[in-house]
C-alpha cells in the first residue's frame, strides 16, 4: 500500500470583474477497493457551496457558482489517498472463450459507450497493424499490452505540438504529442480490436519506473479484460497502471473527464495558473508542475459564453 498527498491549485485572474461564474469540477478521486480516499478538501473563492452528483460514468462531479463580481477565481483541492497493488490478469481462460465474451458484451448498455468508434484517416493503418501482429490470435490481455508498447515506441513524447483540441487524425499524422495524445491513439487502437476501452484522468505519483507525467495531471486508458475487469494501461510510460496512478474520473474521452470547466458573464482577458504538488508525506514535497495560459472571452446577447477552452491544457504539456 502507498499513501500520497496531492495538492491541485487552479487560479484564474481576470482583467475586469466577471459575474455569474458557473464551474464544474471533476477533482474528487475515485474511491474503490484499490484506491481509498482518506481525506479530501476543496476550497473555492468566496467559500462557495459545492454541490455534488454522480454522473453517467459514476464519477463524482462538483458544481458551484460565484454570482457576485470577482477579479479572480481560486480552486484548491487537497487529497490524502491510499492506493493498493492490483492483481494482474492471470490469462488462464482459453483465448477463444475470452474473445467470445467480448463479442457478447460489445453492444450491451454497460459497454456500448466504450466500443463505438468512427473511422478516421488512420483507421486502415491500425487495421493493418492488428492484422500484421496477428493480435486476434492472442489473448485480449496480451494484445492490449502489445498495442501499448507500439504506441510508446512509435510516438514521440513532445510538448507543444498538440493541445486539448488536437484531433486524433493530427496526432496520428504527427506521431508525436503528450499523455492525452498517446491515450487517444491507444484508445482507438484497442476499440478497433473490439475490446472496450475508456479514458482515465488522474495523477501519477513518485515512482522510480515512471519517467513521464509525474507530479502532474495525467491521462491513460482502461481496457476491459474478459473475466477480469478494467485494467489501466499507460502508453506514455508503457506501463500497467498500478498503485502510483491515482484516478480522478473515467469516460469516453477527455471531455467526460476534464478536471475543470466553467462559464461566466463578462468581456475580459483571463489568465489561468495551475500547480500540482505530489508528496509521499505531509512535510516533504516530491514533485510539482506549473502551467500558465492566457485567453479571452466576450459576452454576446447577454448569454453565457464558454470561457477558457484551454482549461487544464497544462495537462498536455507534461
Amino acid at each position: 500500500m502507498a499513501t500520497f498527498f496531492i495538492k491541485h491549485i487552479t487560479k484564474y485572474s481576470y482583467s475586469n470583474p466577471v459575474i455569474d461564474g458557473a464551474t464544474l469540477i471533476r477533482l474528487h478521486p475515485i474511491n474503490d477497493n484499490y484506491q481509498k480516499v482518506v481525506s479530501h478538501l476543496i476550497s473555492v473563492t468566496n467559500n462557495s457551496f459545492i454541490e455534488t452528483f454522480t454522473d453517467f460514468f459514476d464519477n463524482r462531479v462538483g458544481t458551484f457558482m460565484v454570482t457576485e463580481p470577482h477579479n479572480a477565481l481560486n480552486i484548491v483541492s487537497e487529497i490524502e489517498v491510499n492506493t493498493s497493488d492490483r492483481i494482474f490478469p492471470d490469462d488462464s481462460v482459453d483465448i477463444v472463450s475470452q474473445w467470445n465474451e467480448l463479442k457478447q458484451i460489445k453492444n450491451t448498455t454497460t459497454f456500448i459507450d466504450f466500443t463505438n468508434i468512427k473511422t478516421f484517416k488512420g483507421s486502415q493503418d491500425i487495421h493493418d497493424i492488428i492484422l500484421n501482429k496477428k493480435l486476434k490470435t492472442k489473448s485480449p490481455y496480451k494484445a492490449v499490452l502489445e498495442l501499448c508498447e507500439y504506441v510508446h515506441n512509435n510516438f514521440e513524447y513532445k510538448s507543444g505540438v498538440t493541445d486539448v483540441n488536437t484531433p486524433l487524425e493530427k496526432a496520428w499524422e504527427l506521431k508525436a504529442g503528450v499523455c492525452q495524445d498517446f491515450t487517444n491513439v491507444l484508445l482507438r487502437m484497442i476499440k478497433m480490436l473490439d475490446i472496450p476501452a475508456r479514458y482515465v484522468s488522474g495523477y501519477i505519483c513518485p515512482n522510480e519506473d515512471i519517467t513521464r507525467g509525474e507530479g502532474a495531471t495525467h491521462a491513460w486508458v482502461e481496457a476491459y479484460i474478459p473475466f477480469y475487469g478494467w485494467l489501466g494501461i499507460d502508453p506514455t510510460n508503457n506501463a500497467i497502471a498500478n498503485e502510483n496512478h491515482v484516478r480522478l474520473a473515467v469516460g469516453r474521452h477527455y471531455d467526460d473527464c476534464s478536471p475543470v470547466k466553467g462559464v461566466f458573464k463578462g468581456q475580459v482577458e483571463a489568465e489561468m495558473q495551475v500547480k500540482v504538488e505530489v508528496k509521499n508525506s505531509k512535510n516533504t514535497e516530491v514533485n510539482k508542475t506549473e502551467y500558465i495560459t492566457k485567453t479571452s472571452a466576450s459576452e454576446t446577447n447577454n448569454s453565457y459564453k464558454r470561457n477558457l477552452e484551454l482549461m487544464q491544457q497544462y495537462q498536455q504539456q507534461q
